[in-house]
């Protein structure tokens, strides 16, 4: 069960079907207006999760790989399209209750942490007809004056303007991943290699060797060998670690600017000789 405590760790997880199946990325979390409790979550799909679905989130789980809802990937894939814009009407709310077949009244619902009106309530006049109730005359306060966008309002109007507030939000932008994998390449080395030659030596006959040469019969056929040696060159070759490489992450902040067009009410006073605004 997901309470108001742990919206925080519901936005950005990762969102799973009843079968396990990962559907997208948890966005923003709507909560009922009567209750308090989180009602829908809207769920980045898509290739580049651009597109986004309202899910029912009341019966949903909240597990260490992200959030498990209560309904189908298919499901969710052919919700209705509803804007993502900070709150449900009265009838989109039924129209997704109609959708999951889940049982619930008409309530305000909103985005966690912000507050808007999505109707108004009328009062019923006579023969059941809906209207507004309109008071007309004076009281011990003064004039009472009547408000065409709403009920009756006392001597005074309330003059409003949206602000705008910006803010930021984390997305998947992009990934980035490190392998190594295995080239071959061509190292030449020079190393001296040593080898025997053969050479015949003749020496006169002295009387240091005489003694030798007169050794034996006069006249003979004799063999004498020698063995030759030649270095030839081997190579070996063994692994050895050179470096360590990691990935590592760098915030880097700039500036966006947000153009938006915001409302605002102004008053104009008309009578008397001229007419004035404030």
């Amino acid at each position: 069960m997901i309470g108001t405590d742990t919206i925080s760790r519901v936005i950005g997880q990762d969102v799973y079907d009843e079968a396990g199946e990962k559907i997208g990325s948890a966005s923003e979390v709507y909560l009922d207006d009567e209750t308090g409790q989180p009602e829908w979550v809207t769920v980045r799909t898509g290739l580049f999760g651009t597109k986004e679905s309202f899910v029912p989130i009341r019966d949903a789980d909240l597990t260490n790989d992200g959030v498990r809802v209560a309904v189908s990937k298919a499901r969710v894939k052919d919700a209705p399209k509803i804007d993502t814009d900070g709150h449900l009407s009265p009838q989109e709310e039924q129209e997704l209750y109609r959708y999951y077949g889940l049982g619930g009244q008409t309530t305000r619902t909103e985005t966690a942490g912000m507050t808007e009106t999505t109707g108004r309530t009328e009062t019923t006049g006579m023969a059941g007809t809906a209207g507004m109730t309109e008071t007309t005359g004076f009281d011990d306060r003064g004039t009472v004056g009547h408000d065409t966008s709403g009920p009756t309002t006392d001597n005074a109007m309330t003059r409003s303007e949206e602000r705008l507030n910006v803010g930021t939000r984390s997305e998947e932008v992009g990934r980035a991943r490190l392998r190594k994998y295995v080239v071959s390449e061509n190292v030449t080395e020079t190393v001296p290699v040593s080898r025997e030659e053969v050479r015949l030596e003749r020496e006169p006959i002295t009387d240091a060797n005489v003694g030798n040469a007169m050794d034996g019969p006069a006249i003979s056929e004799e063999e004498h060998e020698v063995t030759l040696h030649a270095e030839r060159p081997v190579a070996e070759k063994e692994a050895v670690p050179v470096e360590r490489i990691r990935l590592d992450k760098t915030t880097v902040t700039d500036e966006a600017q947000v153009n938006e067009t915001v409302r605002k009410e102004q008053v104009e006073m008309e009578g008397g000789d001229d007419t004035r605004r404030m």
